[in-house]
């Protein structure tokens, strides 16, 4: 079964509302929670980036039922994988066993800002595998010393160690993606609904007799209104950057650099690529895509801090009934 989740998305709410909108998301249905990790909003008109750890936190004590994942945290540069599992290890326990550690190998938009540069993709796969082996180690609850190519850890410990184990999930774009981190990852991330880039990843786990089960989790973007044209224009102001592809947006370093990126992205490009206005059918159109791919999780990114009350009091609960209507 197919299950629909909602993006608390922190680069366009600050973090009292993000709280309010998690709570009445559970409300309305959602399987889970999706929370961005950014240190700067992709464009300026989002206006917001409030840290997603103490979000998730308050989030966690707000409610009762939902999954709740990172969506997605980078382990190697702006925090330190040591500080990711203590993040991680105490999260879970105030989510009493409903938190995924969702890891990725970062954008620079948000990763330059502690002044360490950007490294190429390879080396960044390189230091997220490290990363995730180191964290792996401190969630047994030992002592670790490691020294490796990228971290250091000196006798860290975790003192507090969650009953439910904190499953991993981790974001792939392509082929060397997939064979570096689906030996290590209990779940996948993909931006792009591929059923080829998903059957490698359960190939290459079933050839080396890794556990059967494995999550897939994407995100959609919609701009619900009830006044299309109003969506449009939203959509458009505030997530345009959407169009560049994965390739542009982890290399860009700043708001500006995405604002001069997308300077000639017009409203219809933007509706091409984001469902927008109250049509539901035409929403689970775009969502069919990805579950047809063979995702089993799909949140959604309701554009714009300013209609989201409205969405998850009018539109939330009959467009999940379709959405599982459909995924049938």
């Amino acid at each position: 079964m197919t299950r629909f989740g909602y993006t608390l998305l922190t680069e366009q709410s600050g973090p009292k509302d993000l709280v309010r909108y998690a709570v009445s998301a559970e409300r309305a249905g959602f399987d889970f929670e999706l929370c961005s990790d950014h240190y700067s909003p992709w464009l300026a008109a989002q206006g917001h980036a409030p840290n997603a750890w103490t979000v998730l936190g308050a989030v966690a004590h707000a409610t009762e039922r939902v999954e709740l994942f990172t969506y997605v945290t980078c382990p190697t540069m702006r925090y330190h994988p040591a500080v990711v599992a203590q993040q991680a290890a105490t999260l879970q326990i105030l989510a009493d066993g409903r938190f995924t550690l969702g890891l990725g190998s970062g954008e620079n938009l948000n990763e330059h800002v502690v002044g360490k540069g950007w490294p190429t993709i390879a080396r960044r796969h390189d230091m997220l595998r490290e990363a995730i082996n180191v964290i792996r180690e401190l969630f047994t609850g030992e002592v670790v010393d490691w020294k490796g190519e990228y971290f250091e850890v000196d006798s860290a410990r975790l003192w507090d160690i969650p009953q439910v184990p904190v499953a991993i999930a981790v974001a792939v774009s392509g082929d060397r993606s997939v064979e570096t981190f689906s030996p290590l990852a209990d779940h996948l991330v993909a931006t792009d609904p591929s059923p080829e880039l998903i059957h490698s990843w359960h190939d290459i786990r079933r050839a080396t007799g890794l556990p059967a089960g494995t999550r897939v989790i994407g995100q959609v973007p919609i701009c619900w209104d009830p006044d299309r044209d109003a969506a449009v224009a939203r959509a458009h102001e505030q997530f345009r950057w959407f169009a560049g592809g994965w390739a542009v947006n982890s290399d860009l370093p700043t708001t500006a650099g995405f604002a001069g990126a997308t300077q000639f992205v017009r409203p219809e490009d933007t509706a091409e690529a984001v469902a927008c206005g109250p049509d539901l059918d035409a929403i689970v159109e775009a969502v069919r895509k990805y579950w047809e791919a063979g995702f089993t999780d799909i949140g959604l990114i309701q554009i714009g801090d300013e209609n989201q009350d409205l969405f998850l009091e009018k539109a939330a609960e009959p467009l999940l009934d379709k959405l599982r209507a459909a995924a049938q």
